[in-house]
């Protein structure tokens, strides 16, 4: 008898633990909805105004004049599935129907609520044959309450990725126009480096806080590479150590790129409001920061904290209103793309290999040459 209820006693036990996990999965799915709700009624809420030809209320002209801008991005898009629309996008420019990756990711955001642990192949298969058959994408997601937030969103993290550009080729460095991916990873190729990820670990110095970047693990010395086109925000020290602050042309876009070399962080002709390609060497890997003394080494393993900020509005550049995402898939998927370097005989710098045209810098920008062999530094050595 004892036995039977012994028994009786672990399968309620066992129902409950399986009724548990059906919740908590309920939950999760559920606070991904609610967050994309809360975003875009704030959106709404902040910016709708009154509609044309009708007078506004007292008390509401203020309200009105309020901007309509995303308040918070979960970008969580798997480096795999990046790929897959990012084949299909490239490999039809030249189609009839060409799929626009991103919007295929937007369709896939909106469908999953974000969650992308739910993707199935088949659902990227049944969007691309819509499309195909002539559907435009507007019609397919005519019923998708959040597509519209998931394509700005995306938009804002991916739009800059892939277009047209020039490019050097080959051993005669021959100028082609191809189509595809303009943007690099971050280490510049043959160099090797570690990483996972460590979005959102603590951190300790300073203050508590979340770690809002993603460290990659390498060599003092690794050539550092811009991503993205655009121009340099910010360069120097911080107690975090020497930084480069690099902004998007649309200015939707800031990459952070900290604990540079020390003695020589970066290359010696940047400097703030300099114009930089997607692929040119912008700084080095070092160990510098955690201290207030300006060129301090003091952190233990060599690496690079590379983030991405988020700006819908100049109101979330800086302050409580920042848009950090986690960046460690988009690595992932830029590691297809990296920038081939040499070394600059008689100096400590590294240039590209081959350059590039991007067509996304304003014509009227006068770009940096990180190009031009820079004069021997009398400075002090890198470590």
């Amino acid at each position: 008898m004892r036995k039977k209820e012994h028994s009786g006693s672990a399968a309620v036990i066992g129902a409950q633990l399986v009724i548990l996990f059906i919740l908590t999965v309920s939950l999760c799915v559920q606070s991904r909805k609610a967050a994309a709700e809360n975003t875009y009624a704030v959106m709404e809420k902040s910016g709708e105004g009154s509609r044309a030809g009708e007078p506004e209320k007292a008390g509401e002209a203020g309200d009105s004049q309020k901007k309509k801008y995303i308040h918070w991005v979960e970008f969580n898009v798997p480096a795999d599935v990046m790929e897959k629309a990012f084949r299909l996008d490239m490999g039809t420019v030249q189609e009839e129907v060409h799929f626009n990756w991103v919007e295929l990711l937007a369709y896939l955001g909106a469908k999953y609520g974000g969650d992308f642990e739910r993707f199935r192949q088949a659902d990227l298969d049944a969007v691309v044959e819509k499309l195909k058959s002539g559907a435009a994408m507007e019609e397919i997601t005519k019923d998708m309450k959040y597509y519209a937030y998931y394509r700005e969103a995306y938009g804002a993290v991916l739009d800059g990725m892939v277009g047209y550009f020039e490019q050097e080729s080959g051993n005669n460095k021959v100028w082609l126009r191809k189509y595809g991916l303009k943007v690099f990873s971050p280490i510049a190729k043959n160099f090797p480096y570690s990483d996972f990820d460590d979005f959102g670990a603590s951190r300790s110095y300073g203050f508590k806080r979340k770690h809002l970047g993603h460290d990659m693990m390498g060599q003092v010395g690794t050539p550092v590479i811009a991503v993205e086109s655009g121009y340099v925000e910010a360069l120097g020290w911080n107690q975090y150590g020497w930084r480069i602050g690099i902004r998007s042309f649309d200015k939707k876009r800031y990459y952070y790129y900290a604990h540079l070399r020390q003695n020589y962080p970066y290359q010696s002709n940047l400097k703030e409001g300099s114009i930089v390609t997607a692929g040119d060497v912008i700084g080095y890997l070092g160990r510098t920061g955690y201290s207030t003394t300006e060129n301090t080494n003091n952190i233990t393993t060599p690496h690079l904290h590379f983030g991405i900020q988020l700006i819908f509005d100049e109101s979330q550049k800086e302050g409580n209103n920042e848009i950090w995402i986690n960046c460690y898939e988009i690595v992932k998927f830029l590691r297809m793309n990296q920038s081939e370097t040499v070394k600059v005989e008689g100096t400590k710098e590294w240039t590209r290999v081959y350059n590039m045209k991007d067509p996304g810098i304003p014509e009227s920008s006068e770009r940096t040459e990180n190009l031009e062999q820079p004069e021997e530094s009398e400075g002090p050595t890198t470590d």
